[in-house]
């Protein structure tokens, strides 16, 4: 797993450190990413549907998890 504590960052920069980092991932891995933006909580979910990524929730406030899209 993959950890982005992208807390402290406003709007687009969650997203776009999200972008950056995903590249690096394995097909099938899952990133997690530390947000502290109320607007992370919209934009990321809606990152992850454009970009085919699977969104897997907020298992705590300020946590998205997210697995790589496989192909």
């Amino acid at each position: 797993m993959i950890e982005l504590d992208c807390r402290g960052l406003k709007c687009p920069l969650p997203v776009i450190t999200l972008a950056r980092r995903i590249a690096e991932a394995e097909p099938g891995e899952t990133v997690r990413v530390l947000a502290d933006d109320p607007a992370a909580r919209a934009d990321i979910p809606a990152w992850c549907r454009m970009k085919n990524h699977d969104y897997l929730g907020e298992p705590e406030p300020g946590t998205y998890e997210i697995r790589k899209k496989s192909s």
